[in-house]
């Protein structure tokens, strides 16, 4: 290999090259969101049960995150089967304990499940934990439904 093209170019310059590169793997697991190593906030839509001519849902949410919430306002976007949006809500999920499951329950009203064809999380409003105002909670949200009726990020 041609000297200038190594990257030892000699014996001098083998430490700095070896600390950076172990710099770098030691920074790799900072960069992982809470969703990817399974710490994250899961929010499952369980059910959509028919209340007169409205709907009422029941959001499960497990926080799997080491960090208790004190304040977790979610943006839910509601669309209708044809895909326009029906209704735009904004859900109290707090307050929600580190390692806690708890079931929260909002009406839809005015329009029926059967009319309901999916659920967007679109942001998430506040956000707060024992430190503070936090900018990262809508990353650290896991969405599923098992309702019949599909809940996306």
């Amino acid at each position: 290999m041609h000297p200038a093209l190594s990257l030892f170019p000699n014996r001098a310059g083998t430490g700095v090259v070896a600390l950076l590169f172990l710099a770098t793997l030691w920074m790799l697991p900072l960069s992982t969101s809470l969703a990817e190593t399974g710490q994250a906030v899961s929010v499952q839509l369980n059910k959509l049960e028919t209340d007169n001519d409205s709907c009422r849902a029941y959001l499960v949410l497990e926080n799997r995150s080491p960090a208790a919430f004190e304040s977790l306002r979610l943006d839910v976007v509601i669309f209708d089967g044809d895909g326009v949006i029906a209704r735009r809500l904004a859900v109290d999920a707090a307050p929600l304990p580190t390692g806690k499951t708890s079931v929260r329950v909002f009406p839809i009203a005015g329009l029926a499940c059967a009319d309901i064809g999916r659920l967007l999380l679109n942001d998430v409003i506040a956000c707060q934990d024992a430190s503070g105002e936090r900018r990262d909670c809508l990353e650290q949200m896991e969405t599923d439904s098992i309702a019949g009726v599909p809940f996306i990020k």
